[in-house]
């Protein structure tokens, strides 16, 4: 759910183990959402309006996530965008992974385990972005619409991406989703951590 640049990334070839790659590290992104949930600091923008449709709904998190993905990809129709198996993927694997996360993580008491849970989370989850986005199988629901939206009205990714955040924040902010430090710190971070774990971990596309 961010953007990285991956013109200078080296690239390897590996179809089944860019296939496990996939999979770990849309399992990882679940449960790094669970680490910034539980540390109740602030959430990430699409994690802020997931949150609150949680609060609204009463379904768990990780069926909103999926849900919401879903429509995100539905609205790929007019821009022509093309699912990947790393797609479908998205959405099934990561709602499962939080929310099986979310069941077996405790609630941090103090603010230096929440503090804690929020780091290690936004690491985790720059490492999980660059491993599904280094196995190259196909955008995510919501990294698809940012780019059929770029491609189709020739606006640039940067812009796209914050007019997207920008809203689904402030909507998620309006309907009662967690806005705070956390969601400052991973605007800033989550960017930089997955250009730095990319090397290592991307893939040439068949």
């Amino acid at each position: 759910m961010t953007v990285v640049d991956l013109q200078h990334v080296p690239v390897r070839v590996a179809p089944g183990r860019r296939l496990t790659q996939l999979f770990v590290g849309l399992a990882l992104y679940g449960a790094s959402m669970a680490l910034q949930i539980e540390a109740a600091l602030g959430l990430a923008p699409w994690d802020v309006l997931h949150e609150a449709l949680n609060k609204v709904t009463g379904l768990s998190f990780g069926t909103i996530t999926a849900i919401t993905g879903v429509i995100v990809m539905l609205c790929w129709i007019p821009l022509r965008q093309r699912p990947g198996v790393g797609t479908i993927a998205n959405i099934v694997l990561i709602s499962v992974s939080v929310d099986v996360t979310l069941f077996l993580l405790p609630t941090p008491d103090s603010l230096v385990a929440r503090i804690a849970f929020l780091g290690s989370g936004i690491v985790l989850n720059g490492l999980a972005t660059a491993a599904y986005i280094g196995a190259r199988l196909g955008p995510g629901p919501r990294d698809g619409l940012m780019t059929g939206l770029a491609t189709r009205f020739g606006f640039s990714i940067r812009w796209v991406r914050t007019g997207i955040e920008i809203a689904v924040l402030a909507t998620g902010w309006l309907l009662g989703g967690t806005v705070g430090v956390g969601t400052a710190l991973y605007a800033v971070a989550i960017g930089p951590l997955a250009q730095l774990f990319l090397p290592l971990v991307s893939w040439k596309q068949q």
